[in-house]
């Protein structure tokens, strides 16, 4: 058995977790909405159409804020299509994903099914064939309580109160060529800053997302930030991230070596931000928005089967297995170690596509990446503690030296517990833990929960939506003030403790 150290000291804070680092994404694609979280007629669902087998399980996890209506997919959307009579919406040609959109779900659905589901709203504005003007309309459309044009047509919609959306994102993934209207940094710099100034006059207090590089490996990385930042500093609140992995050579070791390299891809943006500002002489810090993240890559050959201009089809439909849950155990504990900087995160998406939660006609079921997620939504909350790891190490393909061992630890001074997220990468060997704690006296193991399968292409589905599913353990225990456990060879783990 291999011997690992948690290093942790009460006075070495990183920072308070936001809540919101827990979002997550739906967008106008595949299945995401249109049998989803949204399906008239179906037998689960309510008299507006929306799944209340989906809704249940959205509320598991909790899910504080959630992304809309994209993704590739805002480049290119009419809000004004989405919403009023239902009978009177335009069906379009949608170029993002080549499908017919229908427009039968639309802005005011995802507000009533936000308040449903007990999330904040995130909304992104259309940069790409659109501009400044169309986000102020579309902000006084949300926000502004009544009395001019835009915010009178959301009266007569039927939607007397504002929606009151704090969060805005300013395009998606403008350094990508696949975008509508994509555009070079310096281009897209100068249309974010004038787009969240007319906003902010507009509505004060709002927050405000500039895009980032759409991918740490896009030829653009770090030449984009800057220059964008250079741009907008001044106006905007936070710089987005996104980023997906896969196992595409089957090699699992290197695969869960991935989270090293999403730490050095914020590491790397957090140094371009911090560049700009001592450019400027500035005296805030731009935040990060870590607005799509997950596995990605099972659905990719299907999906180049898919025949264009359908309604709604079976698309970007990852079933995840056991080993992708761990990985996601890894970039959830990622997100945490970062927690100074990555105040938003969105799991992409929340439902059918690359989701958590599959669904079909019948019913609705959790994926192997539900469960790691739940647990960091439900019990990391608090103050992540500066979390140092001396374990042995493995040599990864693209990642070099990789530890055996990711962990955190976010103390909730509030509760009197102190939560141990931790991923045992090894694949032969259980790792023995050990942990000085005596700076938290009283506190015992109230909890351990292990999820683990000998199988680490196990996967979930509708008629075993329970192969994948976390267990107790009793290998964890507190004694003269030194914390000891056992974590099981290829484990995902949360040990919660409390005084």
């Amino acid at each position: 058995m291999k011997k690992a150290q948690i290093i942790i000291d009460r006075y070495f804070l990183i920072g308070d977790v936001d809540k919101r680092i827990y979002g997550s994404f739906l967008e106008q694609l595949g299945r995401a909405v249109y049998g989803g979280i949204y399906q008239e007629g179906n037998v689960n669902s309510d008299a507006h159409g929306f799944r209340q087998d989906t809704l249940e399980l959205v509320k598991e996890l909790r899910v504080p804020i959630v992304r809309y209506p994209g993704g590739n997919f805002v480049s290119g959307f009419h809000w004004e299509d989405s919403v009023g009579p239902k009978a009177q919406r335009p069906a379009r040609t949608e170029l993002a994903w080549k499908v017919i959109e229908t427009n039968e779900f639309g802005l005011n659905e995802f507000a009533d099914w936000s308040k449903k589901a007990g999330s904040d709203m995130m909304m992104a504005v259309n940069l790409g064939t659109r501009g400044p003007e169309d986000a102020k309309n579309l902000l006084e459309y949300c926000n502004f309580e009544g009395g001019t044009y835009y915010s009178d047509l959301r009266r007569a919609h039927g939607y007397a109160e504002p929606h009151n959306i704090k969060v805005w994102c300013l395009g998606n993934e403008m350094d990508g060529k696949w975008q509508m209207g994509h555009k070079t940094a310096e281009e897209y710099g100068r249309i974010a800053s004038e787009t969240s100034r007319l906003m902010k006059w507009l509505v004060p207090g709002i927050e405000t997302i500039a895009c980032g590089s759409s991918g740490l490996a896009m030829p653009t990385f770090g030449d984009w930030e800057y220059q964008v930042l250079d741009e907008c500093y001044d106006e905007v609140d936070y710089l987005s991230l996104h980023q997906y992995f896969g196992n595409h050579s089957n090699n699992t070791p290197d695969f869960l070596a991935s989270s090293k390299g999403m730490d050095e891809f914020i590491t790397g943006v957090v140094s371009l931000c911090d560049a700009v500002k001592a450019k400027k002489h500035a005296k805030k810090s731009i935040h990060l928005s870590f607005d799509e993240w997950n596995v990605w890559y099972h659905s990719n050959e299907q999906d180049k089967k898919i025949k264009p201009w359908d309604k709604a089809p079976h698309q970007l439909e990852d079933v995840y297995n056991f080993e992708d849950a761990l990985l996601v155990g890894s970039m959830l504990i990622t997100l945490l170690r970062h927690a100074d900087r990555i105040k938003i995160a969105c799991m992409a998406q929340l439902v059918n596509v690359i989701a958590p939660i599959m669904t079909s006609d019948t019913g609705a079921w959790r994926q192997t990446i539900f469960y790691p997620y739940m647990h960091a939504s439900i019990y990391g909350k608090g103050t992540v503690l500066l979390t140092q790891i001396k374990a042995p190490f493995y040599e990864s393909r693209n990642y070099g030296e990789v530890s055996i061992l990711d962990s955190v630890c976010i103390w909730d001074q509030e509760a009197d517990a102190l939560t141990i997220f931790a991923v045992n990468k090894d694949l032969e060997e259980d790792a023995e833990i050990e942990c000085d704690l005596r700076q938290f006296e009283g506190y015992q193991v109230k909890e351990h929960l292990v999820l683990t399968h000998d199988d680490l292409k196990a996967e979930n589905t509708e008629l075993a939506p329970d192969t994948v599913k976390p267990v107790h353990s009793a290998a964890s225990r507190v004694e003269n003030g030194i914390f000891t456990s056992v974590l099981g060879r290829h484990s995902w783990n949360v040990v919660r403790l409390e005084k």
